[in-house]
């Protein structure tokens, strides 16, 4: 598999560049899926530091280590998210790098963007095609290109094989999503947690699967955080989801799930080390655990909303009134 040409596009203008600093700017879902991708930074870069912001709290915090050094990775799926749409603008004004990843290439993200990184969305589309897929892609191309990082070639043989993977993980656990479902129906709330390159799925799924899509009030806690002040909530009665990594902040979780087992009842474990990664190279495992976390939390999301006659579509307030 070779580079999307739209990502090589981005990496051949960051290798003219001396590029100090990245950026990474969204808002909700497309949000937290730069989290992994931050997580890689922070791991691979040595010479590269990144953050992650809101798009309106990246504008009106305006970094001052925003400049012509920097990239700055945006997403929007539909490309009309407005804050995200300022935040392409403002980077560009401060002489960054902008690349934008976003479903339509003729969104008003598109055209406030320097590099617009288009992918597929809705209906069957190959992992290796996803927004994951590209988004990965690009970071590890940046460190390729500026540091000679050799993963992006891990990367790269493994994305053909991820819908082998996903396929088997989403069968493997399709008997626990049903069983999730009856069980945490009437729960008014459920909490999340994670760390690492997995933390941004716990975050998904609090804030889009079951706060907006299931109005049930929900948390995304740190596993690092978990014993300073949120463990006190935890009790018989208390609905936990925990996510299990492969990076190198999985002990953060293992404490929280010795805790969990300890002292609560509803519990949801889900644990990338059962996951069958046949074509994921060794050295990339780690970060591609979420990619299939993301997949397989996604049924447990759709078989929720069956039993709570809640569907994922519903809203109250987004795209109805003024906000």
């Amino acid at each position: 598999m070779v580079v999307n040409e739209h990502v090589q596009r981005v990496l051949d203008a960051v290798k003219e560049r001396e590029i100090e600093r990245v950026f990474f700017v969204a808002c909700g879902g497309s949000s937290s899926l730069m989290y992994s991708s931050k997580y890689i930074l922070d791991r691979e870069a040595q010479t590269i530091t990144s953050d992650l912001y809101s798009s309106n709290e990246f504008i009106h915090r305006n970094p001052r280590t925003l400049n012509e050094k920097s990239l700055v990775i945006l997403c929007s799926l539909r490309g009309n998210t407005p804050e995200t749409v300022e935040a392409a603008k403002f980077a560009r004004s401060k002489g960054a790098i902008t690349a934008s990843m976003t479903n339509l290439t003729d969104s008003p993200l598109a055209q406030s963007s320097e590099y617009v990184i288009p992918y597929p969305w809705g209906g069957e589309v190959k992992a290796e095609e996803s927004n994951y897929a590209v988004l990965y892609q690009l970071v590890f191309g940046v460190l390729a290109v500026k540091e000679g990082n050799k993963k992006l070639d891990s990367i790269l043989r493994t994305l053909p094989h991820l819908d082998s993977v996903y396929a088997k993980a989403k069968q493997q656990f399709a008997p626990t999503a049903q069983k999730f479902a009856v069980d945490f129906k009437d729960e008014s709330v459920i909490y999340t947690m994670a760390s690492g390159a997995n933390y941004g799925i716990a975050y998904m799924f609090a804030i889009c699967f079951l706060m907006e899509m299931q109005w049930k009030n929900s948390h995304a806690i740190h596993a690092g955080e978990f014993f300073h002040g949120p463990f006190e909530i935890l009790d018989k009665e208390s609905p936990f989801i925990l996510f299990l990594g492969l990076d190198e902040t999985r002990p953060l979780e293992e404490r929280a799930l010795k805790f969990l087992r300890q002292y609560g009842e509803k519990l949801l474990i889900i644990d990338a080390k059962d996951y069958d990664f046949t074509g994921v190279e060794e050295d990339v495992k780690g970060y591609v655990a979420p990619l299939v976390l993301n997949q397989v939390i996604r049924q447990f999301a759709a078989e929720l909303a069956k039993e709570t006659k809640h569907p994922l579509e519903t809203r109250r307030y987004m795209w109805k009134v003024a906000y």
